[in-house]
């Protein structure tokens, strides 16, 4: 990292790791040039040709360097928690469950970790990306519109196809490789708006039911618009041979990883909708993408759509925008609304709001089902969002930007949250995000400085220079 100040990089993690270190087992660090072809393997062909190598060093003929795993573990935990780097992903769920595992291998992921494509010399990976606004796909009862996301998805599928014939290519390998599989990646933002209209909480079993629930629909739609544009316009030309091809739908390799893993993936498993019909249809047309389903994270997009961003619960239930004609105060309009259906949204309410940073969880009077219902990122217990971002994983074919929020974390929580991943059967995540330790004081909020026992920064502490503050948005007198 300390060479490589504008990559952003990632751990590339096999499975025989993971085990290795829940075992509390050695791992044997290689000289990469002497064991070139690990890069190539994955499942049980890399576990077999790691413990030759593990022999053939044990006996001299190369070199090794025995450490604990757990050590290992340990460091990249600790790297992650301190610079942000390297991302956690995962190698064997990746290449185990990717469509295309007859036409090469898959050696990392993109930027954001939602795009698992096969590169190589001749090919570099490119993907076309779209996002479904899913408050938008709602009806009145909060329920699933079908017909308007099918319509949805059959416009979004066919226009990304299009956008791979008539993009510019700045590479040659990037043309031949988009060109040849015909990947595209459509996703999901607006999920904590839909779960706002809905009036569940992020951190309930219901909203993981929903994840599973929605993401079945779009994948549906989406690899049935991907077959009957198949039909239309003819396969791409890698097809054969790949899991498509093989009558093998994302949501059955779910079992492969398991098996190749020899280790349970905590996923629920079956199927709500009618797949049949999808089968049929991909068995008789083929498809026209080897890829088509992948969450991104959708920090610019969601803005310029009034929406929450990709998957994520809400960041904050207040916030400060700034453009050229000054900054204003944001509140989150769904809180607004049911704050006045209550009659608790008044001038009071604003200022505590204000002063809590938008947080509800010290503010009195409000009931504690909104309390709930209104957590923001960091009030979520990380296993929910792992949860969801499982039963979403179920069927997709590439990936998602999972960004995992600690409010607090530990070398022993990071350790649990990052092992709930690779138990859930998630291919990658992205960011983790933590908050900083110090605050400021909210000069112009007329509220009580002591509810229910917090208490407001003496004039000595609001004087005081804190680079925290300054670092996480915050001003200090100093720095004025």
């Amino acid at each position: 990292r300390r060479r490589t100040h504008d990559m952003n990089t990632a751990n590339w993690i096999p499975d025989l790791f993971m085990k290795r270190m829940e075992a509390r087992e050695d791992w044997t660090l290689f000289n990469s040039g002497q064991t070139p072809d690990l890069h190539e393997l994955y499942g049980k062909a890399f576990e077999e040709r790691y413990c030759e190598y593990e022999k053939m060093a044990e006996e001299g003929k190369i070199y090794g360097k025995k450490i604990p795993a757990i050590d290992l573990w340990k460091k990249m935990l600790s790297m992650i928690f301190e610079t942000g780097h390297p991302w956690i992903t995962f190698k064997d769920p990746c290449n185990i469950r990717s469509p295309q595992d007859h036409a090469g291998v898959i050696h990392s992921s993109n930027l954001c970790t939602e795009i698992t494509l096969n590169t190589g010399t001749e090919e570099t990976a490119v993907c076309n990306l779209g996002s479904i606004i899913l408050e938008s796909h709602l009806d009145d009862a909060g329920n699933i519109d079908h017909k308007k996301l099918r319509d949805t998805i059959r416009i979004a599928v066919r226009a990304l196809d299009n956008v791979i014939d008539i993009n510019f290519y700045p590479t040659k390998p990037a043309e031949v490789s988009n060109s040849r599989h015909r990947p595209i990646g459509l996703g999901v933002m607006g999920l904590q708006n839909a779960l706002y209209a809905r009036g569940i909480s992020f951190a309930s079993d219901e909203a993981v039911e929903f994840n599973d629930e929605f993401m079945e629909a779009i994948a549906y739609y989406a690899y049935e618009s991907s077959s009957d544009l198949a039909g239309e316009r003819g396969t791409y030309s890698s097809y054969k041979g790949s899991k498509w091809d093989r009558g093998l739908l994302p949501q059955d390799t779910v079992d492969l990883l398991e098996k190749e893993r020899g280790v349970e993936v905590e996923v629920p498993r079956g199927e709500k909708m009618d797949w049949d019909v999808v089968r049929e249809k991909i068995a008789k047309q083929g498809m026209r993408n080897s890829n088509v389903l992948a969450i991104a994270p959708t920090a610019t997009i969601s803005n310029i759509m009034r929406t929450t961003p990709c998957i994520e619960p809400n960041y904050k239930n207040l916030f400060v925008k700034s453009n050229l004609s000054g900054e204003f105060i944001v509140l989150n309009e769904y809180l607004v609304r049911d704050l006045k259906k209550l009659n608790l949204w008044n001038q009071e309410m604003m200022d505590q709001l204000k002063y809590f940073d938008g947080e509800l969880a010290d503010i009195e009077g409000i009931p504690e089902d909104l309390k709930q219902r209104y957590l923001t990122a960091f009030a979520v217990p990380f296993d929910y969002l792992l949860k969801a971002a499982a039963r979403r994983q179920k069927w997709i074919d590439q990936s998602q930007s999972v960004n995992l929020f600690l409010k607090t974390p530990d070398m022993k929580v990071l350790s649990h949250m990052y092992r709930a991943a690779w138990h859930y059967g998630l291919k990658t995540t992205y960011y983790l995000r933590t908050l900083g330790a110090s605050n400021i004081e909210k000069a112009t909020v007329a509220v009580k400085k002591t509810v229910r026992g917090v208490v407001g920064y003496t004039e000595a502490e609001v004087k005081a220079c804190s680079l925290d503050a300054m670092l996480n948005g915050g001003v200090c007198e100093a720095c004025q």
